[in-house]
């Protein structure tokens, strides 16, 4: 079984700021905003949606299928992939644009200031999907907004179950947009402040966007996360990490836990609890896709 993973392969430029983000940002002056980091610590990073929770399946022992853009620079990150043994049959390559960007800042408190720039990632809608034996499943994380409409659209028409999850694309999406989405997803997975995003947009509270589909999942970071089905809740306990380095990556290794869950036909609690172990264990390295999985370790 192969899934297919719609979204981005971007370069994350990770900085690290030693103090507290809330020490400088004073709230009665955001209307003259005007502050400075300095950032001793800075990396570069191999990132993404779809990159970082590629790594994650195939770490896991699924199949992934990243379907996704790169500009003219992105020659060393489709050599990464295929070292893994992750294919590249559905990423493309655009010419006189960047790979997509992001420059991530992370403070003591492990918040964190993003800056994105989507390049090659505006021309993700090109590539279509389509039915084939050997893909039974797919996902959609944040992409360019014309990619994620039709990918929706393809999925569902191609009869392939896939999970909805917006993430920092949620934003692009009116409600009557994202109530469509749900409409044709079989799973939603969101983070806590995504989730009240979707609700406060659809006007449906969790129990309700749960009944129209196969489950929700709401992942509340260090508290664990929310399984929602036909209207019931569930908590999964959170994973106490060996320690806390950088929490660049941990959704999206969550996810990728998710996916190999679902190719197992787990029930959604303990693809959950998987997602809960991995992310667990990134938190505790630096980078999207510097982790190591040991099967034995996280019970498989």
């Amino acid at each position: 079984m192969a899934t297919v993973i719609c979204g981005s392969l971007a370069f994350d430029t990770i900085m690290t700021f030693e103090g507290r983000f809330a020490d400088q940002i004073l709230p009665d002056q955001l209307h003259i905003l005007n502050v400075s980091f300095l950032v001793p610590a800075l990396r570069r990073d191999f990132g993404g949606c779809a990159g970082n929770v590629a790594y994650s399946l195939n770490a896991l022992g699924g199949r992934a299928l990243p379907m996704a853009t790169v500009g003219s620079d992105g020659v060393d990150y489709l050599a990464r992939l295929r070292s893994l043994g992750i294919s590249t049959e559905f990423v493309r390559e655009v010419q006189d644009t960047y790979t997509a960007q992001a420059m991530i800042m992370t403070d003591r408190d492990n918040n964190q200031i993003t800056a994105f720039h989507p390049g090659a990632m505006q021309q993700a809608h090109i590539t279509r999907i389509q039915a084939r034996d050997d893909i039974r499943l797919g996902i959609i994380s944040p992409d360019g907004r014309d990619a994620m409409l039709s990918h929706a659209e393809q999925f569902k028409t191609a009869g392939i179950p896939f999970v909805f999850d917006p993430g920092q694309g949620l934003p692009m999406f009116n409600g009557d947009e994202l109530a469509h989405f749900v409409g044709l997803a079989d799973w939603v997975t969101v983070n806590d402040y995504e989730g009240r995003m979707l609700c406060e947009r659809t006007g449906w509270d969790s129990a309700e966007v749960s009944r129209r589909v196969r489950g929700l999942i709401v992942t509340l970071g260090a508290e664990g996360c929310e399984v929602w089905e036909q209207g019931q809740m569930t908590r999964v306990p959170a994973v106490k990490p060996k320690a806390v380095i950088d929490p660049t990556g941990c959704g999206d290794a969550w996810r990728g836990a998710l996916l190999y869950g679902l190719e197992q036909g787990w029930p959604l609690e303990r693809c959950a609890a998987l997602g809960n172990k991995l992310g667990a264990l990134k938190i505790a390295q630096r980078g999207p896709q510097n982790y190591e999985v040991n099967a034995a370790e996280l019970g498989l």
